[in-house]
């Protein structure tokens, strides 16, 4: 599949499940419309980056959309930066769904909850040795991670774990989905404008993954 194909359904999927997901926040009485402005990963001009040398050598400085890994690949600004904000996005999905065995009352959503820990720790694993395979940074301060898209606030978290049964259900619902929905929005952008093969296709299978569950939870009719 082109690289242009992808791309697009990845944001036809942004758009179908945009839908359904408002729909669960309406339910749920979730109510997202005054939200801060989200980050996303720009995919605009190259930027310098610096490059730490080996023990002992100088750091260099190079463009962004000419910076090559020890396999020889290339990457750029805009999938760095896709893989740091996501592994704090990751995290606090899995944070969401360790909360799941001991409140959730339906059965099904206990499952999924373990299912999508079980399937974004490795990704975080994964995500982590990509940065440390190209000598960057773990994070970069300068990401606004409470901006990014899908990401849950922290009284948002706090209310969530004092929720117990069907009121948990429902507000996990609504907030899993809300946060699937930005992943896939932050993985249509490092579609568009990374260059790293290897992340292309990571995010790719990414965002085809979280839209199944946000389907799922769709189909569990809670609301």
């Amino acid at each position: 599949m082109s690289r242009q194909r992808t791309v697009a359904l990845v944001a036809a999927a942004v758009a179908v499940l945009g839908a359904g997901g408002a729909a669960l926040a309406a339910r749920s009485g979730d109510d997202r419309s005054a939200a801060a402005p989200r980050a996303t990963v720009s995919s605009g001009p190259p930027q310098r980056v610096v490059l730490p040398g080996r023990p002992g050598d100088p750091a260099t400085v190079t463009d962004s959309d000419k910076v090559r890994a020890p396999d020889g690949s290339t990457y750029n600004a805009v999938d760095t930066a896709f893989v740091q904000m996501m592994i704090v996005h990751h995290g606090q999905a899995v944070e969401m769904a360790k909360l799941a065995p001991e409140r959730a009352a339906d059965t099904r959503l206990r499952a999924l909850a373990q299912r999508i820990g079980a399937a974004q720790t490795p990704e975080i694993t994964w995500m982590q040795g990509w940065l440390r395979d190209r000598r960057q940074p773990a994070s970069d301060p300068a990401h606004d991670h409470r901006t990014m898209p899908g990401m849950q606030s922290d009284a948002d978290l706090g209310a969530l774990a004092g929720l117990r049964g069907a009121d948990f259900d429902r507000r996990f619902v609504a907030m899993m989905a809300d946060h699937h929905r930005g992943a896939i929005k932050m993985a249509g952008d490092v579609l568009a404008g990374g260059t790293d093969q290897q992340l292309y296709e990571f995010a790719n299978e990414m965002a085809v993954e979280q839209g199944s569950e946000i389907r799922r939870m769709q189909q569990l009719g809670i609301g």
